[in-house]
């Protein structure tokens, strides 16, 4: 039996490949610094054949950005159902994102830098709508664990901008196959965060002299 490679086929394939490619250019060099010739170059193809899958930057944006951005906020909505308490949705929702930065980081630097980069491009504001809500559930999860008396009383907002810096932050040093997997990492910043650094049974006792 044999198979067939349909002209379908082909066109995924290839449509695949230049989003990978932006994602890398992208993450690497940035969104505005980036150009649509940069990504034609990279996969060797003519700027024509680019405009044939992306005709514009807003059209990348949206399948960078927009759709990864998406596909995360579906992940947490879908680990935070699975806990039980709202610390444990607390930390399920910063595992599930960690793992997805670990899993796909140069779409996850890549959507990062063209967020925080695009400007006024008309495709900002679904993904502004996507950052609202994946920003809010977790601030839901930090005020369902003040009012069951889990967590003290604190600004959500501000605890939840706390522990979003440092996972943003991570994506930019954690590198895969070190000794820790980004998710233990996220799991001692959470850590910290909920227990502080003070040691609240105070420093040891010197002993008495001789």
């Amino acid at each position: 039996m044999t198979t067939q490679t349909t002209t379908h086929d082909l066109s995924d394939g290839r449509e695949s490949q230049l989003l990978s490619i932006a994602r890398q250019l992208f993450a690497r060099k940035g969104y505005d610094a980036t150009s649509l010739r940069d990504i034609a170059e990279a996969a060797q193809i003519t700027k024509a054949a680019l405009y044939y899958y992306f005709p514009n930057k807003d059209t990348l944006y949206e399948r960078v950005v927009i759709e990864s951005m998406a596909a995360l906020l579906s992940e947490v909505q879908l680990a935070v159902a699975r806990a039980h308490t709202p610390t444990e949705k607390v930390r399920a929702f910063l595992r599930a994102s960690a793992e997805s930065m670990e899993q796909r980081r140069d779409q996850w630097v890549a959507g990062s830098n063209a967020f925080w980069q695009a400007g006024a491009t008309g495709r900002r504001g679904l993904a502004l709508q996507h950052r609202d809500d994946y920003e809010h559930l977790l601030r839901q999860c930090i005020a369902d664990g003040i009012t069951s008396g889990e967590l003290r009383p604190v600004n959500p907002a501000i605890a939840g901008r706390l522990l979003l810096s440092g996972l943003n932050q991570m994506a930019r040093w954690h590198r895969p196959g070190g000794d820790l997997r980004a998710n233990e990492v996220i799991d001692q910043y959470l850590d910290i965060v909920l227990m502080g650094l003070i040691n609240r049974a105070g420093p040891p006792a010197i002993p008495p002299g001789p």
